[in-house]
């Protein structure tokens, strides 16, 4: 999954996807316990109002756009034996959650209908972060438009297909399948960043 930059001229048509600057700001979740992972350096407990802050700014995954060279977001699903899936998935941070979107027969997708409990994990140049919960499947059609017409401004020309209830377009990553493109909200239960910059530190938010 690649963005397209206006000097490259790819052989296939990429999709962007990023997690850029929304017009609506999510609001930070409440923290019921935040634990101090560091117990050999001192560093101070990190805030998870300035991680989602960092979040709430996008983090883009074109090339060239941060990383070092690009931010990607990596999805961890449950096989049917228990085993591990990760693959790299386009990301919106909005409202206080993740979402994206593939197709009901990819791995991640038989997986996530399977068993919705999974993780994410993203870096930035100020922390590595990784949330868990539960990848539900969003259908109501108001959301669906939403969430089509933020990537849609983002360079992929997603529209909601007749359903109103899942995601098309004219192409979209391989790894994604064919349409349609059901959305998904990971809303973290559980999050855990290992600061990159001063302070640094590491904690774990249970929300």
């Amino acid at each position: 999954m690649i963005a397209r930059s206006h000097n490259w001229k790819p052989s296939w048509k990429p999709i962007i996807l990023a997690c850029r600057r929304h017009p609506m700001v999510s609001s930070v979740r409440s923290v019921m316990k935040a634990t101090n992972l560091d117990n050999i350096y001192g560093s101070p407990l990190l805030d998870w109002s300035g991680v989602e802050a960092r979040l709430n700014e996008g983090i883009t995954q074109a090339p060239g756009t941060g990383g070092p060279n690009r931010h990607t977001c990596w999805l961890a699903t449950i096989n049917r034996d228990g085993s591990p899936h990760v693959t790299g998935i386009g990301g919106l941070w909005v409202d206080g959650a993740f979402w994206f979107e593939t197709g009901e027969t990819t791995r991640k997708g038989r997986n996530l209908a399977r068993d919705q409990r999974c993780a994410l994990s993203v870096a930035t140049a100020e922390f590595d972060l990784v949330v868990e919960g539960r990848a539900r499947r969003v259908t109501d059609p108001a959301t669906v438009a939403e969430l089509a017409a933020r990537w849609a401004a983002e360079g992929w020309p997603a529209r909601v297909d007749d359903t109103g209830e899942a995601l098309t377009a004219d192409y979209s990553a391989p790894s994604a399948g064919t349409p349609p493109w059901h959305v998904y909200r990971l809303r973290p239960h559980t999050a855990t960043a290992v600061g990159t910059a001063e302070p640094f530190g590491a904690t774990r938010w249970h929300f």
